[in-house]
């Protein structure tokens, strides 16, 4: 136990240094890492959506897909998988996205952001704790979307495949892609070191099992807080990082692509954490698990990404406030994306009431 305490701890650590490398080398302020966010720009890379300012394939979901496969086959951990209701994984892992792009942000975003002094994002922890919270009593409550079984190995490859595709798009047929000219989508470290960044970083998160929503889980659960340090390494790492390189800037005042949207930065993370404990872990976590050879989570992973696209396609995603030449313009969470977060909290109840496990139905 103290052997995998350290490797949480090392894990959380190389994480929060390359968040700042990839920050430094041009990706944008409080986003060296952003799963939702980078999953929205695939979406319109590929042109699932029209929001020009968000769009670009990115490396790093590349690499953290890759570096996980890589690691799960040297250890012998690569177990092709699947079967646990795919569809509603699917609505899931959707409903998840919605939520995080109106808080603008994953759960791993928004730890950057409090690293860095985002004190708007605390609406969005307590949102993800709220959420946690309510499935961990769905848990108790005998919650399950089933067991998976063992499949072909060529179901397993089917993410790892479609990462390598995209890497293939990126570097050698950019002209079948989209480019942001502008806004967060073409603020990008170079492919290399990103690509580099996200092998590093699968690999590790593959070797730890790190997972946000399952650290508060089992702090809650079951008093064990070791997945959970590996989130506190990661804050420490980049609030050090922040403090040294004169970044950080604690205050409520505009941030890097932040709202002051209190409420529904509050309830789009409830989403994000009642919907991640549904699906067994964040969005982190489910990319790790599809380099696994997990076929549901690689159905999960597919969802988020149409998650996206309907966020944007649909006006559903959060507008960052804007300062510019003194004028404060606020940005937040549109009606549209207000209304898209209540459906999101209707069908999560639905399916966790509709999921209990009942020993009548097992005999």
């Amino acid at each position: 136990m103290k052997k995998h305490h350290l490797l949480m701890i090392v894990a959380g650590v190389v994480v929060g240094l390359a968040a700042l490398i990839l920050t430094a080398s041009g990706n944008p302020a409080n986003m060296g890492f952003c799963i939702a966010c980078f999953l929205r720009d695939i979406a319109g890379g590929l042109g699932l959506h029209s929001a020009g300012k968000v769009q670009y394939i990115r490396p790093e979901i590349i690499g953290l897909t890759l570096g996980a496969f890589g690691m799960a086959f040297a250890g012998k951990e690569f177990r092709a998988r699947a079967g646990s209701a795919p569809a509603l994984r699917f609505l899931l892992g959707a409903l998840v996205i919605i939520g995080a792009l109106a808080f603008l942000g994953c759960p791993l975003r928004m730890v950057l952001r409090l690293a860095g002094g985002d004190l708007t994002a605390i609406a969005g922890l307590l949102g993800f704790v709220f959420g946690i919270l309510i499935g961990v009593v769905c848990l108790k409550k005998g919650f399950s979307l089933g067991r998976a079984y063992k499949v072909k190995k060529s179901d397993s490859f089917v993410l790892p495949g479609f990462m390598v595709g995209l890497l293939v798009l990126l570097v050698a047929a950019p002209a079948f892609i989209h480019f942001s000219q502008e806004g967060p989508g073409a603020s990008h470290a170079f492919w290399i070191i990103s690509l580099v960044a996200g092998l590093v970083v699968g690999a590790v998160a593959q070797k730890s099992r790190l997972c946000m929503a399952g650290g508060i889980r089992d702090a809650f659960l079951l008093r064990d807080f070791n997945l959970l340090t590996g989130f506190v390494a990661i804050f420490v790492t980049v609030l050090i990082g922040n403090i040294v390189l004169s970044k950080f800037n604690p205050t409520l005042a505009v941030q890097p692509i932040a709202h002051h949207d209190y409420i529904w930065s509050f309830l789009g993370m409830t989403v994000v954490g009642w919907g991640s404990i549904l699906l067994g872990g964040c969005p982190l976590r489910q990319l790790i698990l599809a380099g696994e050879g997990n076929g549901d989570s690689a159905v999960t992973v597919f969802g988020m990404i149409v998650g996206a696209a309907i966020a944007h396609n649909f006006g559903m995603a959060g507008n960052a406030d804007a300062m510019v030449d003194g004028t404060f313009t606020a940005g937040g969470v549109s009606t549209a994306g207000q209304i898209g977060i209540a459906i999101a909290l209707v069908l999560l109840l639905i399916i966790s009431l509709c999921n209990l496990y009942k020993e009548a139905n097992a005999k």
